[in-house]
């Protein structure tokens, strides 16, 4: 899973205008993201038509609240660029929620 770099919605908008996105915001004081993390793996596996985006909360603030990320851990999909579904809340998310959430979005 590929690490953002510190950039602001403008500049993610581009990284993610061609092709199947899922970016996964967390933190690392986040205990509910570090539940989530060690199925991630595996969640990337199971669905190579997406590339995953992991997302420091914390380095990307500005970017988090241009994008409503209030809860973490959070999941939110884009096919080329456009916003396809999101999983945002603060609550913990399982591999099977997760996993669900992904099946459930537009194919």
């Amino acid at each position: 899973m590929e690490q953002l770099p510190v950039m602001n919605l403008e500049e993610l908008k581009q990284k993610i205008k061609n092709g199947k996105y899922i970016l996964f915001f967390s933190a690392t004081w986040c205990p509910d993201c570090t539940f989530i993390k060690p199925a991630m793996p595996e969640i990337v596996k199971d669905f190579p038509n997406y590339k995953f985006i992991a997302v420091d909360r914390d380095d990307n603030l500005d970017l988090a609240k241009e994008m409503n990320i209030f809860g973490i851990p959070s999941f939110v999909a884009f096919d080329n660029g456009v916003e396809t579904g999101r999983l945002v809340n603060k609550d913990r998310k399982t591999k099977a929620q997760v996993e669900d959430f992904i099946k459930s979005l537009p194919q």
